[in-house]
C-alpha cells in the first residue's frame, strides 16, 4: 500500500517542491521504502513507496514518459498485466520489468480517460498531461486504494490520506458538521463528504479530470445487469465459480515477500485460505501464514465467539502456518490517540482495534500483503433477494418452499410465513409506504437509535430529518430484479467506507490489504448468477459453498451462522475503558454537547454500565463509543465548524 500526493495551481503559479515534500513525507508510513517527487511550473506529484510484487523492486515513482509529457504517480497492483503487456504493445521488454505504473500510464495514452475501463486491480492513480495540459485522476472499482483531494478556484490537491492534504496551508481545517450528524445516526451513503469542509473523497469507480476551467467526475465502470449466465448443471456454474474465485486469489498472490491472510473461520476467509495454500502448494511451496483474534476467556460465557474448532479444522488442512492474537486481553479503545493520527477522522467502528492487532502481528512476522474476506457474503450474496424475485414474479410454489427450507436450515423459531413477508414481500414496498404505514400505527421509525441522544438543536440546525430521509429515499424504489438489489448491496455507502477503515491499521503495519471477493471478474460472474445459484433449498451462498466442496473442511462449508463478537465489545469496553468513558461522559463532555444530549447520554451509559452483559446493551454500548471516540478526536484535533 504505497502513497500518492498531487497538486496542480490552476492559477499559474509554480508549485514549491518542499510543499510536495511536506506532503509525501507525512505519509511514510504507507510507503517505509522510498520517497519520490516532481515538480514542473503549476503542478507536481509524490510518492511513497512500499515495495510487495516483483515488479516493484526496480519501480521508481512518479514516472515520466519517453517524451515527457506524461508523469504517472499510482498506488496500484493491476492484475491483467499479460493481456494488457499485449495489447499496449509492450512484448518487446520482459514482463517482470515491465512495472504496473508503466502499464497505467502506456494506457492512458494508448485510451486516454478512457483506461481505468481497461484496468483490473486496486488502484489510484493520477497522470500529469502535459499536452492536454489536465490532471487525470481514478480509483478502483470498488474503492480498496483511497484517494481525497480538495478544489479551489485557485488550486487542486490529492493524497492518499487527508493528513497530506492538511500540510497545505490552503486547505482548511474546518469541522464539517453534517459529516458528524451522519457519523453519529451511522450513515454513510454520502460517499463524498468528510469530516473536513472542503475535502472530499473520489468515489470508488469513478475517475476525475482536473483543468483550468474546473473540475469533471464521471463514472466509468458499472456492470450490465441485463446479462445473465445460464450453463447447463449446478456442477458447471461450480466450476465456473472456482475458475474465477481461484485467478482472484492467485493475482492477490503476487508478491515479493511472504504473503499471510487473515482467517475468522467463516466462510469467507476460510475459502480464500485454502484457495491460497493450493495454489502455493503447486507452485512456490511456501507455507501461507494465517493471522486470527480468539477470545478464550470469554468462549464459556458466550460459546458464539468462539470459532476456533473452525479456524482449527483450515489449519489441519496443512501449508498453512497460524498465528493467534488473544482479542480478549485488549480494550476497544486501545492505543485511541494512535489510531486517531492514523485515520483522521473519528473511528466509527468498535471492533477495529482487533484489526489493529492483527496487522501489526502480520508486520511482526514480516508479511508486507495481507488477504482479507471481508465482506464476500456482499459479492456471493446470501440470496434473500432471489424471494422477492418469486414474490414479484408469482412463483409461490417456489417461494413457499424456499422459506420453509430456510426455516429448517436455520433451526429458527420464525414461521416460513413471516420469511415470506420479510424477504419475499416486503422490499416490493417503497420504503416511504412503510414508513407512513408506521407512522400511522404510531410507531414512527427512526433514522437510528443512536439518533436518541443527538442533541436536538443540532439537529435541526443541520437539517438532520430532511437529509437523512433524502438519503434513505434516494434508493426507495423497489428494485426490479433480485440481480438489481444484489448490486444496490455492492455499492453501499458503508461497504466503501469500511474499507477505507481498515486501510489504515493496515498502513500503520506497513501492509498492503487485498480482497479476492472484491476482483472486478469475481463480482460481475456473480451478480450474472441465476438468483437460484445464490440461494438453493435454503442454503444461503449455495454457489460459494459447492464450489469449495472438497477444499473446504466440511464443518466449515456447511457453516450457517456467524461469530458474534458483540459481548466483547460490551465486556471489554467496560473493563478497559471506564475511566476514559467517565472522563468524557460525566466530567468532561465540553467537546460534544453542542452535538449529544449530555443527559441522554449519560443516561444511555448508566444503563450500559449497570448491565455490561446484557444483550440488550448493545446499543448503550455503541452510543457510547461513538460518542467517546468522537470527543476525543474533536479534542486531539481542535476542529471546529
Amino acid at each position: 500500500m504505497s502513497a500518492i500526493v498531487g497538486l496542480y495551481y490552476t492559477d499559474g503559479r509554480s508549485v514549491d517542491g518542499a510543499d510536495l515534500q511536506r506532503m509525501a513525507a507525512s505519509l511514510a508510513h504507507r510507503g517505509p521504502d522510498g520517497q519520490g517527487v516532481w515538480n514542473h511550473g503549476p503542478v507536481g506529484l509524490g510518492h511513497r513507496m512500499l515495495l510487495t510484487t516483483p515488479e516493484s523492486l526496480h519501480e521508481t515513482l512518479p514516472l515520466r514518459d519517453q517524451a515527457g509529457s506524461l508523469v504517472i504517480t499510482a498506488d496500484a497492483r493491476i492484475d491483467n498485466r499479460q493481456e494488457l503487456i499485449a495489447a499496449l504493445g509492450l512484448t518487446h521488454g520482459a514482463s517482470p520489468e515491465v512495472t504496473d505504473s508503466q502499464l497505467i500510464l502506456a494506457a492512458y495514452e494508448r485510451w486516454g480517460e478512457r483506461c481505468p475501463e481497461e484496468l483490473l486491480g486496486d488502484f489510484a492513480f493520477a497522470v500529469w498531461d502535459g499536452r492536454e495540459r489536465v490532471l487525470f485522476c481514478a480509483r478502483d472499482p470498488m474503492g480498496v486504494k483511497p484517494l481525497y483531494y480538495h478544489h479551489s478556484s485557485r488550486a487542486f490537491c490529492f493524497a492518499s490520506e487527508i493528513k497530506a492534504l492538511l500540510c497545505l496551508p490552503e486547505v482548511p481545517r474546518r469541522l464539517e458538521e453534517v459529516r458528524v450528524a451522519d457519523y453519529l445516526t451511522a450513515n454513510f451513503e454520502d460517499k463524498v463528504t468528510t469530516l473536513y469542509q472542503g475535502i472530499c473523497q473520489l468515489p470508488a469507480a469513478h475517475s476525475l479530470t482536473v483543468s483550468r476551467g474546473g473540475v469533471s467526475l464521471r463514472s466509468y465502470w458499472s456492470p450490465d445487469l441485463s446479462r445473465e449466465i445460464r450453463l447447463s448443471s449446478d456442477e458447471e456454474y461450480a466450476e465456473a465459480f472456482s475458475e474465477i474465485f481461484t485467478e482472484a486469489v492467485r493475482c492477490r498472490l503476487r508478491g515479493a515477500f511472504p504473503v499471510g491472510s487473515m482467517l475468522s473461520g467463516g466462510l469467507d476467509s476460510s475459502s480464500i485460505v485454502c484457495t491460497a495454500q493450493q495454489v502455493l502448494a503447486a507452485g512456490e511451496g511456501r507455507p501461507l501464514h494465517t493471522f486470527s483474534a480468539v477470545f478464550p476467556s470469554l468462549s464459556e460465557m458466550d460459546p458464539r465467539i468462539d470459532e476456533r474448532p473452525f479456524m482449527s479444522a483450515v489449519v489441519a488442512s496443512g501449508g498453512i502456518e497460524a498465528h493467534y492474537v488473544h482479542a480478549d486481553r485488549l480494550g476497544p479503545l486501545a492505543d485511541l490517540e494512535q489510531v486517531l493520527w492514523y485515520a483522521d477522522e473519528a473511528v466509527p467502528a468498535p471492533n477495529l482495534y482487533m484489526d489493529w492487532a492483527l496487522f501489526r502481528a502480520a508486520h511482526q512476522q514480516g508479511m508486507r500483503i495481507i488477504l482479507s474476506g471481508f465482506d464476500g457474503d456482499s459479492t456471493v450474496s446470501h440470496g434473500y433477494e432471489y424471494l422477492a424475485e418469486l414474490a414479484r414474479t408469482g412463483k409461490w410454489k417456489t417461494l413457499v418452499a424456499e422459506a420453509a427450507a430456510l426455516t429448517r436450515r436455520f433451526n429458527a423459531a420464525i414461521a416460513p410465513w413471516r420469511v415470506m413477508w420479510l424477504y419475499g414481500f416486503r422490499p416490493l414496498v417503497p420504503p416511504t409506504a412503510v414508513r407512513m404505514w408506521r407512522v400511522l400505527r404510531g410507531r414512527p421509525q427512526t433514522i437510528s437509535a443512536v439518533n436518541s441522544v443527538i442533541n436536538p438543536d443540532f439537529a435541526r440546525r443541520v437539517g438532520l430529518s430532511k437529509r437523512s430521509k433524502a438519503l434513505l429515499d434516494d434508493g426507495s424504489t423497489p428494485a426490479r430484479t433480485a440481480r438489481e438489489e444484489h448490486w444496490r448491496s455492492l455499492t453501499s455507502g458503508l461497504l466503501v467506507y469500511a474499507l477505507g477503515l481498515l486501510d489504515k491499521p493496515a498502513t500503520a503495519s506497513s501492509l498492503e490489504p487485498r480482497y479476492p471477493f472484491f476482483d472486478r471478474r469475481l463480482i460481475e460472474f456473480c451478480l450474472a448468477l441465476p438468483p437460484e445459484q445464490k440461494l438453493h433449498q435454503g442454503w444461503t451462498r449455495s454457489i460459494l459453498r459447492r464450489a469449495m466442496a472438497g477444499r473446504l473442511p466440511q464443518e466449515v462449508q456447511a457453516r450457517l451462522h456467524k461469530g458474534n463478537l458483540s459481548s466483547h465489545f460490551r465486556l471489554n469496553l467496560l473493563e478497559y475503558e471506564r475511566a476514559t468513558l467517565e472522563e468524557v461522559i460525566l466530567n468532561k463532555p465540553e467537546m460534544i454537547e453542542a452535538y449529544i444530549d449530555v443527559a441522554a447520554l449519560r443516561a444511555a451509559y448508566h444503563r450500559y454500565a449497570a448491565e455490561p452483559a446484557q444483550r440488550a446493551r448493545d446499543q448503550d454500548a455503541l452510543t457510547v463509543f461513538l460518542a467517546v471516540t468522537l470527543a476525543l478526536w474533536l479534542r486531539r484535533t481542535g476542529l471546529k465548524p
